[in-house]
C-alpha cells in the first residue's frame, strides 16, 4: 500500500522527509488526496480538514499552530517532536547565559563605534574595557523552571559548567528524572527560584500557571543584578514589568528569543528571532521525528508522540487490525467486543486508551475470512460513538 503525504509551509528539512520508506509518496497529490500532512508553523486554525486526512505530524515541539481538538473530532491523530530540538535551545540559552555575564551586546557596540588607526583603537580599549568587565557564570546559581526536554539538559551541563543547579517542576515525567544530574536540587516552592538564582531560565508550556509568570510579583522576590531569560513563550513575560525592573537594577539582562518594539534599542535585552529551535540539526531531528511517527501510524495504527491522542502501542501478529478512533464513553468497548462477537471472530489482542473526550483503540483480530472483516467494520461504522475506522492488513 501507498501513502501519500503532503509538506504544507515551508522550512521542512528534505533530508528528514527522505527518511520516509518506499511505501510513502511525499507531495505527489493534492491537499486534499493526502494521508497525511508533515507541517511546521502553518495555521490551521480556520483551515478545513478532507475526510480522507489521518494525520498530521508537526516537525517541530509546538503545535498551538493546530486546533488539536477539533483535530481529535475528526479522527485526524495529531504529532509533534518532542525533544528534537532540545539540544539547540540548550545551547542557546548556556550561551545567552555567558553572553549576558560578560558585556558583550555593549562592549561590541562600544568597540565597532571607535574610530582611527588600530594602535589608536588599542589605546582607546585598554582605557575603556574596564566598563564592560563581565562575571564567570561557574559559582553562581541558575534557577530552571520546568525539566523537561530541554530544561533536564540545560541543568545537566550547567552543572557541568561549575554552577549551581535549583529545578523546579511540579508535573516533571519519571523518565524525564531519572536522567537528571543527582547534584541538581529539586525545589517545591517556585519562590526558592526566584530569591535565591543568580540566572533563572524557563522552560514550560504556555498555561494559565506560566502565563505573565514573569512579572512584578515575582520580579520583587529577586536579588539584584539578575541574569533573566525567556525561550519558552513570549506571553510568559510581562513586558512593562520587566523593563521597569532593568530600570531599578534587579534585571542586569534579558534574553529572550521573541522580539518587540519595546525592546530595541535596550542594552539589556537581548532578543534573537525565534532562533532556539533553529539549527540544521534541529530541523533534521524534527523532521525525522515527524517521519517515524507518521510511518509507524499509517502502516501499523501505532501511536507515539501525539498531542490529541494517547501513546498506544501493540505488535500487530494478527492478519487484521482494526483500529478506532472514538468518544470517551461508557461501554464502548463492551460495544467492541459484542460487534466482534456477531461476527463470530476471535480476537487475539485488544488495547484501547483514552485521552480527553476520545479514546483510540486497536483491535487485533484472528481471522482470515475478509468478508466477515469488512461486515465488522461496516458495523462499527454505523456506531455514532465512533468517529474513526480503519482497517489494517498484516
Amino acid at each position: 500500500m501507498v501513502f501519500n503525504i503532503k509538506t504544507i509551509g515551508n522550512n521542512i528539512d528534505q533530508e528528514g522527509l527522505a527518511e520516509f520508506d518506499e511505501e510513502f509518496v511525499v507531495d505527489a497529490v493534492q491537499e486534499s488526496e493526502a494521508d497525511a500532512f508533515v507541517c511546521r508553523a502553518q495555521d490551521f486554525h480556520s483551515y478545513e480538514f478532507s475526510k480522507k486526512l489521518l494525520a498530521i505530524a508537526r516537525a517541530g515541539a509546538g503545535f498551538n499552530n493546530i486546533p488539536i481538538e477539533r483535530a481529535a473530532a475528526e479522527g485526524i491523530v495529531v504529532f509533534n517532536a518532542p525533544g528534537g530540538n532540545a539540544n539547540a535551545v540548550k545551547e542557546l540559552v548556556l550561551s545567552m547565559m555567558i553572553f549576558g555575564s560578560r558585556n558583550l551586546k555593549p562592549a561590541n557596540k562600544w568597540l565597532s563605534a571607535q574610530k582611527g588607526t588600530d594602535k589608536a583603537i588599542d589605546a582607546a580599549v585598554e582605557k575603556g574595557k574596564k566598563a564592560f568587565s563581565g562575571n564567570e557564570i561557574a559559582g553562581k546559581t541558575v534557577g530552571i523552571i520546568g525539566l523537561g526536554n530541554i530544561g533536564s539538559r540545560v541543568a545537566n551541563d550547567a552543572y557541568r559548567l561549575g554552577m549551581k543547579v535549583l529545578g523546579y517542576d511540579p508535573y516533571i515525567a519519571v523518565e524525564r528524572a531519572w536522567e537528571i544530574s543527582s547534584h541538581v536540587k529539586r525545589v517545591t516552592n517556585l519562590d526558592e527560584i526566584f530569591r535565591n538564582a543568580d540566572y533563572i531560565t524557563i522552560h514550560t508550556p504556555l498555561t494559565d500557571e506560566t502565563r505573565g509568570m514573569y512579572s512584578a510579583k515575582n520580579f520583587a522576590k529577586m536579588k539584584k543584578d539578575i541574569v533573566l531569560l525567556n525561550y519558552a513563550r513570549d506571553e510568559i513575560t510581562v513586558k512593562e514589568d520587566l523593563l521597569e525592573y532593568i530600570e531599578n537594577g534587579t534585571i542586569r539582562h534579558y534574553a529572550t528569543d521573541f522580539g518587540s518594539e519595546l525592546f530595541y534599542h535596550n542594552d539589556h535585552i537581548y532578543p534573537s528571532p525565534h532562533l532556539g529551535g533553529s539549527t540544521a540539526e534541529a530541523s533534521f531531528n524534527c523532521t525525522r521525528m515527524a517521519v517515524n511517527s507518521l510511518e509507524r501510524f499509517l502502516k501499523s495504527g501505532e501511536i507515539i508522540n501525539s498531542v490529541n491522542f494517547p501513546n498506544v502501542r501493540q505488535e500487530l501478529t494478527a492478519p487484521y487490525r482494526i483500529t478506532l478512533i472514538n468518544k470517551n464513553v461508557p461501554n464502548v468497548v463492551a460495544h467492541i467486543s459484542t460487534a466482534v462477537s456477531a461476527e463470530n471472530i476471535n480476537i487475539t489482542n485488544i488495547v484501547n486508551r483514552s485521552k480527553g473526550d476520545f479514546a483510540y483503540t486497536l483491535l487485533d483480530l484472528d481471522e482470515d475470512d475478509e468478508a466477515k472483516i469488512d461486515a465488522l467494520v461496516a458495523r462499527f461504522e454505523t456506531n455514532n460513538n465512533i468517529v474513526r475506522v480503519r482497517l489494517i492488513k498484516r
